[in-house]
């Protein structure tokens, strides 16, 4: 089977992780905050917070910008149900923004339309979370104007983007955006194994994140509502969590980040060489947006027949090709239904959804492997 992603582990990844296993540091400790230093420095942000998943990393977010009961939240109508989910955690309302079928990102257009018309209701969002849709970065200028205007924060999931650019500058940089998540589940573009770093230009919003991941316990005498009653005193001042990473994870991660820009450069030819390989099929790839570089977490593919994609799906899993689909839009699960959600309320989601087929992409991936998908794949087309 040639997966649709694979993690690419080197003898340094073990090593770094077999010196933090021989050290007195196993959970959070020292390696932690050098990931995290790391990864803020190489996408221009002052502060990074590393938590246990980037699910955590968006919940942490949204409480930190002051999500709760009485807020709403608005993410991508195509993306996984944990950029929708962390806003529930916090108690808020969510809704959905229609994505532009030809890139599977959110359509500034729709937004621009909801803004408006949320406007007149008294219904606007507290955060927007837009998505870097398999690792294409969304039109953060506009969606900056929009923010300014209509008042509302932004949350970037990056989840598929660290090491993607957009107008020159490195995602995570926050012209645009309050704080950015990134994730490093194994399929991702780095990976601790699971984990998530949130990244941020704001002091503030950082050291609330940092207090929530550890059950909103503090040792900071400013914080407390008395003097402490010794060195080894502490406070839980808020409601927090345990979404720690461990040296463990962290040591993973930081290992890997030296090698970001060699995935960034590979996949990027690897999706080139797809483009070229495909060439004639009854298909297109995802429209490219000026501007921006890609991280290229995903190269996914809409059928010119999307009545078909079950039985391509089918045929090219049966003959080894481990094809995928991201996403199922969120409006349409159960729970959101139950929610009020309609899936015909996005017909963008619903439309790019219908034919859409992700092709494996991995680093690690050959140019024999990589043909032997577009033969399938051209075989079962046929």
């Amino acid at each position: 089977m040639i997966p649709y992603g694979r993690q690419d582990v080197r003898p340094e990844d073990i090593e770094a992780v077999v010196e933090v296993l021989r050290s007195d540091f196993l959970t959070q400790g020292p390696v932690v905050a050098r990931f995290e230093a790391a990864l803020a420095r190489r996408v221009g942000a002052a502060h990074g917070v590393a938590v246990n998943s980037a699910t955590s990393a968006l919940h942490l977010a949204c409480l930190a910008l002051g999500v709760g009961p009485g807020t709403a939240v608005w993410t991508s109508a195509n993306t996984f149900v944990a950029s929708a989910n962390c806003a529930r955690y916090c108690g808020a309302t969510v809704d959905f923004v229609d994505v532009d079928p030809g890139t599977g990102n959110l359509s500034i257009a729709a937004l621009e339309d909801k803004l408006a018309r949320a406007e007149r209701e008294g219904r606007l969002p507290r955060v927007l979370i837009p998505v870097h849709f398999a690792g294409q970065p969304c039109d953060m200028a506009a969606i900056g104007r929009l923010a300014e205007r209509y008042g509302f924060a932004v949350i970037e999931d990056a989840s598929h983007a660290i090491g993607a650019e957009y107008r020159g500058e490195a995602v995570g940089a926050g012209r645009f955006s309050a704080i950015t998540v990134f994730s490093f589940h194994p399929v991702k573009i780095i990976t601790t194994g699971e984990g998530g770093m949130a990244v941020t230009g704001d002091a503030e919003l950082a050291d609330r994140m940092a207090r929530l991941r550890s059950h909103g316990v503090t040792r900071d005498p400013a914080l407390m509502d008395r003097d402490p009653d010794g060195p080894w005193y502490y406070q839980q001042v808020e409601l927090g969590y345990n979404y720690r990473l461990t040296d463990i994870a962290a040591a993973l991660g930081l290992s890997q980040l030296g090698r970001l820009d060699d995935y960034i450069d590979r996949r990027a030819m690897l999706a080139d060489r797809y483009d070229r390989l495909a060439t004639g099929l009854p298909l297109r790839p995802l429209a490219r947006e000026p501007g921006v570089r890609s991280a290229w977490h995903l190269y996914v593919i809409r059928l010119d027949e999307p009545g078909r994609r079950r039985a391509v799906f089918e045929a090219l899993r049966a003959r080894g090709v481990g094809v995928n689909v991201h996403y199922i839009p969120v409006p349409s699960q159960p729970d959101f239904a139950r929610l009020g959600h309609q899936a015909s309320d996005f017909p963008g989601a619903r439309d790019y959804y219908a034919g859409a087929l992700s092709l494996p992409l991995f680093p690690a991936m050959t140019e024999a492997e990589q043909d032997a998908v577009v033969g399938h794949l051209s075989e079962v087309l046929a």
